[in-house]
């Protein structure tokens, strides 16, 4: 079994020394640092496989780190916070953390959010080995290299947001439930989390845009989810 490294941030040691031990028990590597400064500086080193980290610390907070972490790194990230409200949690999503779950949490659910995000982020979707290339009008997909074409510029997109996307695509033509989305990318622990799938559908579509590219290709069924239409069946039937 696979022993992942983990890095947990956050100013207060009690939060530090009971997630950290209960994560070793389950067999993880972990490392815990009060503060951003200390694991932005052992991050190379370590090379940490998923973060944990408050939002609240003194010095560089949560938002900091994060927004530091994403200028070099995709790897996954939880923020752990007291802070509950809905903009702070579409601030860290919008932001590039891959889950939010708010203090005081069971260690039952903070188990079961490290072990989705880690799955997510170790394999590929069902049905992503049936092809290697994907293509549907200007957007083309090479899964071997998990990459993504329009017009022949190159979309970055970090791990979930290539999940999603692929998935969409693999079904071109079809429209998939929120239920379905946030099954396939998420997992099942997030069937109902349809905030996720919104702040996620709402970054792709800007880095579409930022890429000169002014087709909106995802289709919004209100209520019902989201759909990439199939450009080889609309010009089939022109």
């Amino acid at each position: 079994m696979k022993k992942y490294r983990i890095f947990i941030v956050d100013d207060e040691p009690k939060i530090l020394r009971f997630i950290a031990a209960n994560l070793k028990s389950l067999g993880y590597e972990v490392y815990t640092f009060q503060n951003g400064t200390e694991a932005l500086a052992n991050f190379d080193a370590l090379d940490p496989e998923l973060v944990l980290m408050d939002i609240m610390m003194p010095g560089m907070d949560g938002f900091e780190l994060l927004k530091r972490l994403r200028k070099f790194s995709d790897v996954p990230v939880i923020i752990l916070t007291a802070r509950g409200n809905s903009n702070d949690k579409v601030q860290g999503l919008n932001m590039g953390a891959d889950d939010y779950l708010t203090k005081p949490f069971s260690l039952d659910e903070l188990f079961a959010r490290v072990n989705a995000v880690l799955r997510r982020f170790a394999g590929k979707l069902p049905g992503q080995g049936a092809a290697s290339e994907l293509k549907n009008g200007d957007i083309i997909i090479k899964q071997a290299q998990r990459r993504v074409w329009i017009k022949d510029r190159e979309l970055k997109l970090t791990e979930t947001e290539y999940n999603l996307f692929s998935l969409l695509m693999v079904n071109a033509g079809k429209v998939l439930t929120h239920e379905q989305l946030l099954c396939e990318v998420w997992g099942s622990e997030y069937r109902d989390d349809v905030e996720y799938l919104r702040v996620a559908i709402a970054r792709i579509r800007q880095k579409i845009r930022n890429s000169a590219c002014s087709e909106e290709c995802i289709v919004t069924y209100p209520g019902v989810g989201y759909m990439i239409a199939s450009r080889e069946a609309e010009e089939h039937h022109r």
